[in-house]
């Protein structure tokens, strides 16, 4: 049976080209905003107006390959250039979400979506076998990128904004707990609390090497004699050891998301409680339509957190599994009383308190 075409709205097409042709151009703008930020010309220019040649200069770059930078973010309205004196600035309202050691710098994003595209051949690869790709074809980079997305949001933000959201868990940290951190990558969250919580005893497990070494390289210059790191199989826990149980967006792209979860109750002990960070979205897509940012997080599920879990015969929830999903799942695990979050300076994330 010959299928007619549907007839063009002109107006929608004209619409949606214009979205594609702006789509592409954020893709390169994603790139250059990353190359600034790994070069450090992106800083260079926080500090003030400049030249090509005198920005160049600031960062230790060629000032050919700085001009051409230049050009392009200037085009792109991140710059502004005086024709005149071939001076460009970055305007402080710009400045604050690339440059600087504050929550608020955004330029790490770009660093963690462009540094996907080399794993594009290996997802088409998955999409027609139905596999998956595994993680160490990420490693070391998204290890890294992860790091330095969340490590400014949770030097500002972990202590203050995200703790208190559990009632009594301040106190209980301060008076001296036992704590696990299950795939605590890099370990940044967990020496932020051995520091500030002297009286607690901190455990982080995570099965990537690079990222232990890290974790253990920080808590040494931190001078931190209360916590350690392992190389460890989160889906094998000590039962019965923990008071305080922490996930930062480590449970939905585990192999086997379900049995994580399971062992963190079991690992609890009596009157114990699992904190867990984790993306605020809707397992519904319906409820996610017209939010532009979750684009992203399909496109990160897509090109990473559900490649992983796939790849290990897992069940693939991805980043968008949501809070229907997670609420469901920790009930299943044995947690009764499930409270979830929303934390008023970090939209993008929700905190999920639960005890059995």
């Amino acid at each position: 049976m010959t299928i007619a075409p549907a007839p063009v709205d002109r107006d929608v097409a004209a619409a949606f080209v214009e979205r594609l042709k702006g789509a592409y151009q954020g893709a390169v703008l994603t790139m250059l905003i990353d190359l600034g930020r790994r070069t450090g010309l992106l800083e260079a220019a926080g500090r003030g107006p400049g030249t090509a040649a005198e920005l160049a200069e600031r960062a230790g770059c060629a000032e050919r390959h700085v001009r051409e930078w230049c050009g392009g973010l200037a085009v792109a309205g991140v710059l502004t250039y005086d024709a005149t004196t071939g001076i460009f600035t970055l305007p402080p309202e710009h400045a604050m979400w690339l440059t600087g050691p504050r929550h608020t710098n955004l330029s790490a994003m770009a660093g963690l979506i462009a540094g996907l595209a080399p794993r594009a051949d290996d997802v088409e690869a998955a999409f027609r076998s139905g596999g998956g790709v595994a993680y160490e074809r990420y490693r070391p980079h998204f290890t890294h990128s992860m790091d330095s997305v969340g490590r400014a949001r949770y030097d500002a933000l972990l202590v203050r904004a995200y703790l208190p959201v559990a009632p009594g868990l301040t106190d209980r940290l301060t008076g001296g707990v036992d704590v696990l951190d299950v795939g605590c990558g890099t370990g940044h969250c967990l020496n932020i609390m051995a520091a500030a919580f002297p009286a607690s005893t901190f455990v982080g497990f995570d099965f990537s090497e690079d990222a232990i070494a890290l974790a253990r390289a920080e808590a040494t210059a931190m001078g931190l004699s209360n916590v350690r790191f392992e190389i460890a199989d989160v889906g094998k826990l000590p039962h019965d050891s923990f008071d305080v149980v922490f996930a930062f967006d480590a449970i939905h792209d585990q192999t086997e998301p379900q049995g994580v979860l399971n062992e963190i109750q079991a690992a609890l002990r009596p009157g114990g409680e699992l904190f867990m960070v984790d993306i605020r979205a809707s397992s519904n897509l319906e409820n996610n339509l017209g939010d532009p940012m979750k684009l992203v997080l399909y496109g990160t599920s897509v090109f990473h957190c559900m490649q992983v879990s796939l790849a290990g015969g897992g069940p693939g929830l991805g980043t968008v599994w949501g809070t229907e999903l997670a609420t469901s799942m920790l009930g299943e695990a044995g947690f009764s009383s499930i409270t979830v979050h929303d934390i008023e300076a970090d939209p993008s994330n929700c905190i999920y308190v639960c005890r059995p």
